[in-house]
């Protein structure tokens, strides 16, 4: 079975997960979470590389050890050392960790206090009261617990839902396969996944090909299908090994337009389009535009639109939140582009929990055409990431100034991701925050405040002088851990009033902003960054993701700060210090 970066990733997550549970060596643990992400965010297959017989790349993190491990999982599909901490632990005890609120630290401790190793021994724990007295815990740690396994198991009958980089490695590689079968013409991913969604349910790929075309028995031979739901001439469904379903539909290629709005759009966008078509006497559906018996329109996506009065709308808007009555009046945004990014203001370096040094993110950043970048490492507060006190934050730029003076191509900005306190002060004092160029103030701690006084919170931290970006500024992370409670309506017109730029963090586990608050900014005037909180070379990419995020959410090049040119941005960071709170 072909073996993804990310499936590579995801057994050195384990490894580092057994290995924290059982209280192993931080660093030993730290170096695997760290391959797996730097493995999982790689642009390039390993196993494509492998199967070449090409060398394998030098990065960040990834010695000899962790290449052999590499090359091990791609050629035998297994990993020795996982296979023996497996027998070592008991069964399972890493289902545990999907229980939000539980780490590796929590996980060990009531494994060793009360042998939990379930989730059913969890629950059963969390229902006779037995966790609140484990040092750590607490009343509310267990009935946090107790909620979250409520979620789980009311989530129990639905579709899991995957993250878009999981999705596009197996979408990619699914897409490339089927252009490979003689006589396919076009291949193309439709659904949520064409719709740039943060999560995807499943893949619904649409493909034109000559009648005699072998396409079906192909899809259903593909060899990371463990069971075919069903099969036929024109279409067919699968599940992977990874349990993500793909249905496969052949179309005509007069109908191909049809078809791939029809299973572009949401079921809500869908139903107005088709609505406004009776309106006029049309039927609209997979096959095509119809008057009466006859097809006046289905071939492309733009015919399907223009037969019921419509300009084209990109199939990220397509959500039924106002597009339609955006393109009626000729409304419709110039979404913003991966080409408008000027900039990227948050990134990390090895001086605290990043990969790389300065000048190997300013390279990486040059590569991706980015004009400037601001070195944003994490402050004090933060020690799991190794934070910089004021002395070694006086260092770094100091550093940065000597780079920039001897560089060309890229300006590196001074800047520091530095932590919001639980009263809204930051971590580190003005007298040093003055010298950057770049303040990000971030909340990494006490996330379940009720909403007033986390709201109270994030506004006293808006009030502070330097503070220029709030970052991901729901802390959500996706499928892990749900948004702060917060009243984003009054934080943003703080924002606004300050000058200050809501971040829309482009790690594909966070994407916060979500779409819905993107839109909400935009239509209150707050500017957003879009940043890739690079921690390796290779995070760049994340861009990506953010820029499908902000397209979501009807962004467009001058509601985002990093579209400016250095001289702008640098102004617009200084305007809102010298706001008045």
């Amino acid at each position: 079975m072909p073996l993804h970066n990310a499936d590579i990733a995801a057994i050195f997550d384990e490894i580092a997960d057994l290995l924290e549970i059982r209280d192993d060596n931080p660093f030993r643990v730290r170096a695997y979470r760290n391959a797996a992400r730097t493995v999982g965010g790689y642009g390039r297959e390993f196993k494509t590389l492998i199967d070449s017989g090409a060398a394998p790349p030098k990065l960040p993190g990834i010695g000899a050890d962790l290449s052999a491990k590499i090359d091990e999982i791609v050629t035998t599909g297994h990993c020795a050392m996982l296979d023996g901490l497996r027998k070592q632990m008991p069964p399972d005890i890493t289902e545990l960790l999907k229980v939000p609120g539980l780490g590796p630290k929590r996980v060990q401790a009531l494994n060793r206090e009360l042998g939990v190793s379930t989730i059913a021994q969890l629950d059963a724990a969390a229902h006779a009261g037995q966790i609140h007295d484990i040092p750590g815990f607490g009343i509310k740690s267990e009935q946090q617990i107790q909620q979250a396994l409520d979620a789980l198991a009311a989530q129990a009958g639905q579709s899991a839902r995957f993250k878009r980089p999981l999705a596009a490695q197996y979408a990619q590689a699914l897409v490339d396969y089927l252009k490979r079968v003689p006589g396919v013409d076009q291949v193309v991913v439709a659904g949520s996944y064409r719709r740039m969604k943060e999560t995807v349910g499943d893949l619904d790929i649409l493909v034109t090909a000559a009648a005699d075309s072998a396409l079906m028995a192909r899809f259903i031979a593909y060899d990371e299908v463990k069971t075919v739901l069903a099969h036929g001439e024109t279409r067919s469904s699968v599940v992977l090994h990874n349990g993500l379903q793909v249905d496969l539909r052949l179309v005509p290629a007069d109908s191909y337009g049809a078809a791939l709005h029809y299973f572009t759009g949401s079921k809500a966008h869908n139903i107005a389009i088709r609505r406004i078509a009776q309106e006029l006497g049309l039927k609209i559906n997979e096959y095509g535009v119809f008057r009466g018996a006859q097809r006046i329109a289905g071939d492309t996506e733009e015919s399907v639109f223009a037969a019921v009065g419509l300009p084209f709308i990109v199939p990220e808007l397509r959500e039924d939140r106002g597009e339609i009555q955006a393109a009626r009046a000729g409304r419709l945004p110039r979404l913003i582009t991966r080409a408008d990014l000027r900039g990227d203001l948050h990134v990390h370096t090895r001086a605290s929990d990043g990969h790389n040094t300065i000048q190997e993110m300013a390279r990486a950043a040059q590569a991706q055409g980015l004009e400037y970048i601001a070195i944003t490492d994490h402050s004090r507060r933060l020690t799991i990431t190794h934070g910089l006190d004021p002395q070694q934050l006086l260092r770094q730029i100091d550093e940065i100034d000597r780079i920039n003076a001897g560089s060309a191509g890229i300006t590196i900005l001074k800047g520091i991701e530095v932590d919001i306190l639980e009263d809204g002060a930051l971590d580190l004092p003005d007298s040093v925050l003055q010298h950057l160029d770049v303040v990000i103030a971030a909340v990494h701690s006490k996330l379940d405040l009720p909403r007033q006084r986390q709201t109270e919170r994030l506004l006293r931290a808006l009030d502070q002088r330097y503070v220029n970006i709030l970052a991901h500024p729901t802390n959500r992370l996706l499928g892990a851990r749900g948004p702060s409670e917060i009243d984003m309506l009054r934080i943003m017109r703080k924002a606004k009033s300050r000058d200050i730029a809501l971040e829309l963090d482009a790690q594909p586990e966070r994407l916060d902003l979500d779409d819905a608050l993107c839109l909400m900014a935009r239509d209150e005037g707050v500017l957003v960054a879009i940043d890739s909180d690079a921690h390796g070379s290779a995070d760049f990419a994340n861009l990506d993701y953010g820029i499908g995020q902000a397209r979501r959410g009807w962004l467009e090049r001058e509601n985002v700060l990093n579209t400016s040119d250095l001289k702008t941005l640098l102004a617009r960071l200084h305007a809102g210090r010298d706001a008045t709170p």
